[in-house]
């Protein structure tokens, strides 16, 4: 499996990558709910949770997929 310049392995390094940007984008949509809800744009607000929620179950799925990735070929660093 190829490593990139991490020492992980690719797949592992996008799965990370992945996540953390679904979780900092879910972070960042609580204040887009808020600035929606505060100019009274219920329905904008409530698309505003739904895409929170995709982000949520993204990070999620790639958190399942790094749980299956644990033998030492996949998830350590090359070194």
């Amino acid at each position: 499996m190829a490593t990139g310049e991490t020492g992980f392995s690719d797949v592992v390094f996008d799965l990370i990558s992945v996540q953390y940007h679904s979780l900092k984008a879910g972070h960042d949509y609580g204040q887009y709910v808020r600035d929606a809800e505060n100019a009274g744009k219920k329905d904008i607000a409530d698309f505003f949770r739904s895409v929170m929620e995709q982000d949520s179950e993204r990070a999620a799925q790639c958190h399942r997929f790094l749980g299956e990735l644990r033998g030492p070929e996949d998830a350590q660093p090359k070194g």
